[in-house]
């Protein structure tokens, strides 16, 4: 029973935290929404930072569940796969309750690096980038640190510009370019050492 309440009172807040902003939800809002009192919910998370984090924490874990899963039912090779992200993140951006990524907003809404909530933001992007740096590997990308850090400009980009503008074509335009990122680390130098030549 009382494990159910504090998931609810978590759900709750995470869809708040999401819908509306971290600094603009406050404590009284999630306890009304998650039909219980402040006192419940000060029993479950000490603070509200610690229910940002925790929101954070979960949101981090069930997205990145959701989306290999995502991803590897759209593809079945490492090369397609890192297609595959752009389309499901495509399909993500399209639904009514997008709002954008729920880290960048929340390092936007607290910019200093030693923040505690800015830096699970920013680890969300590391896994993010060590996913696709994995990928990349198995591709035989050149170097597949960079390709990753690419690829991952590319989504936090197209996210940003859906959030601004809805329905602008973002993910498909990033997929683009991304094609042809790829391609270009998969590719063979096209220079050669000139002493080399002459041996």
């Amino acid at each position: 029973m009382s494990l159910n309440l504090q998931e609810k009172i978590l759900q709750a807040a995470s869809e708040l935290f999401y819908s509306q902003g971290i600094r603009a939800t406050g404590v009284d809002a999630i306890a009304k929404a998650a039909n219980t009192t402040k006192m419940s919910l000060y029993k479950y998370f000490s603070s509200k930072d610690e229910l940002v984090l925790a929101f954070l924490r979960k949101r981090d874990e069930d997205f990145r569940i959701w989306f290999v899963d995502q991803v590897n039912g759209k593809a079945d090779t490492p090369k397609t796969k890192l297609l595959a992200v752009f389309d499901v993140i495509d399909e993500w951006m399209v639904i009514p309750e997008f709002r954008g990524c729920a880290f960048i907003n929340a390092a936007a809404e607290f910019p200093l690096e030693g923040n505690p909530v800015h830096q699970v933001s920013a680890e969300f992007y590391d896994h993010f980038r060590n996913y696709i740096a994995g990928l990349a590997k198995q591709c035989g990308s050149k170097s597949p640190e960079s390709l990753a850090l690419q690829l991952s400009l590319l989504v936090e980009g197209a996210i940003v510009s859906e959030q601004m503008k809805r329905h602008s074509g973002s993910a498909e335009q990033a997929k683009q370019a991304a094609m042809v990122l790829i391609e270009s680390s998969l590719s063979p130098d096209i220079f050669t050492n000139p002493n080399e030549e002459q041996q």
